[in-house]
């Protein structure tokens, strides 16, 4: 069954979307990229008849109700973009009631997922040493499936419209589509947008493709970097990861961030890159910060001889021109992490060099796909997300399909 062959009239649909949107200190939300996104496949269920039960995650509250992660933050937001009311379920674990009563046309928020351990299915406050994580993490298991069971109790189909969590074996992504059968569960339109563009970057690779990774930390990007160096000409190492590298190599990197435990795996990345013919583009400069601020002082030094004291936060400008000779010329190119704390506005002169640069490509012919919340909140920022390809709601999600895994949230509908 597909969304478009769907016949909602009637119907109560429980679909999962990805509103894990960024929130100011106020709880106003800072980028709705994701709750756009869902919009063609929550409309479709209202004008069709059918009345619509979203539920989502928001932040890691491991498993505890914490009401910095409340979704009862962003009700008027949904409200405001469906164009309807939109009421609040304060438990989704006890929101039967609610959805019994709805009506056609009427929208249920459950609130946050992952105040329930049950979401992740992981066990809580025992150590994986403990003799007794295991029959923990059965009798979590056998809970996950309860706690499924009782959302999909909720509706009579489901739709997984989440891609940013497709990689997650959760209850809501996974377990919950065991309780629907073929003809009652589907993916929604945003999904199935994403498995073209992520099938567009990896069956369809135009040379030379350019890949930039950011953020950070290597140890978080390592698998998806090794996977890359079989399928780019061109990778752009880029952000807090930079100085991982710099001082692998024996340079001064200050109080940058670095993972020193992770010396050797940046070694090994420039070795496999050399060994496999891949471009590998480092930081060679950078602008440095007395403080992490927005307002301190700065100077631009070699990203390797950064005096004490001092932070890299951007690319400096050897760097950025560097990346955008990388950029320009590819014919593929995925984006995933900014190339500094672009947060901050006086910090974002490299994030913006990588994004002018795929715009120019793309504009001359090039597929450029965006991901991970940090690029897509950068593209946003400067305004420019008409001027490239598609940009994609999923970071985890699209780097491990990237990776070629096969995504629980998919798999658990299309089998």
């Amino acid at each position: 069954m597909t969304i478009d062959t769907c016949k909602f009239a009637g119907q109560k649909a429980i679909v999962r979307v990805d509103f894990n949107v960024p929130l100011d200190e106020n709880g106003k939300i800072t980028d709705d990229t994701r709750i756009r996104g869902a919009l063609p496949t929550l409309k479709k269920v209202l004008e069709e008849g059918g009345a619509l039960i979203i539920m989502s995650h928001m932040g890691k509250p491991k498993g505890k109700v914490n009401a910095k992660f409340s979704l009862s933050q962003i009700v008027d937001a949904v409200s405001e973009k469906l164009g309807v009311p939109v009421q609040f379920a304060p438990d989704c674990a006890k929101a039967g009631e609610a959805a019994a009563a709805l009506k056609a046309g009427e929208v249920l928020l459950l609130e946050n997922l992952r105040f329930y351990p049950e979401e992740e299915g992981k066990p809580v406050g025992i150590d994986k040493a403990d003799p007794a994580f295991e029959e923990a993490k059965k009798a979590m298991k056998e809970s996950q499936k309860e706690f499924s069971k009782t959302l999909a109790s909720y509706a009579d189909i489901y739709i997984n419209d989440a891609f940013g969590t497709a990689h997650r074996k959760h209850a809501s992504t996974a377990v919950i589509a065991d309780y629907f059968d073929a003809d009652h569960k589907m993916l929604g339109y945003l999904m199935e947008k994403e498995v073209q563009a992520v099938d567009n970057v990896l069956s369809n690779i135009k040379r030379p493709f350019t890949a930039i990774m950011g953020g950070s930390k290597v140890s978080t990007k390592i698998g998806i970097i090794e996977n890359l160096m079989d399928k780019v000409d061109n990778l752009i190492l880029c952000g807090g990861m930079t100085y991982t590298f710099a001082k692998a190599m024996g340079g001064n990197v200050g109080t940058s961030i670095c993972e020193e435990d992770k010396l050797d795996l940046a070694l090994s990345i420039m070795e496999k890159a050399k060994a496999k013919g891949v471009n590998l583009v480092l930081g060679v400069d950078c602008v440095a910060a007395d403080k992490f601020s927005n307002d301190a002082n700065t100077q631009v030094v070699p990203a390797g001889n950064i005096p004490e004291g001092w932070e890299g936060l951007d690319a400096g400008p050897e760097t950025r021109a560097l990346f955008a000779k990388a950029i320009e010329d590819a014919k593929t190119i995925l984006w995933n992490g900014p190339a500094g704390v672009f947060e901050f506005d006086n910090f974002t002169a490299g994030s913006r060099a990588v994004a002018d640069a795929i715009a120019k490509a793309t504009a001359n012919g090039a597929f450029s796909l965006i991901g991970g919340g940090d690029s897509v909140a950068c593209i946003n920022k400067f305004g420019m997300a008409d001027q490239v390809s598609y940009i994609s709601t999923g970071g985890g999600a699209l780097l491990e399909a990237i990776e070629g895994k096969v995504l629980p949230g998919i798999a658990a509908i299309k089998g």
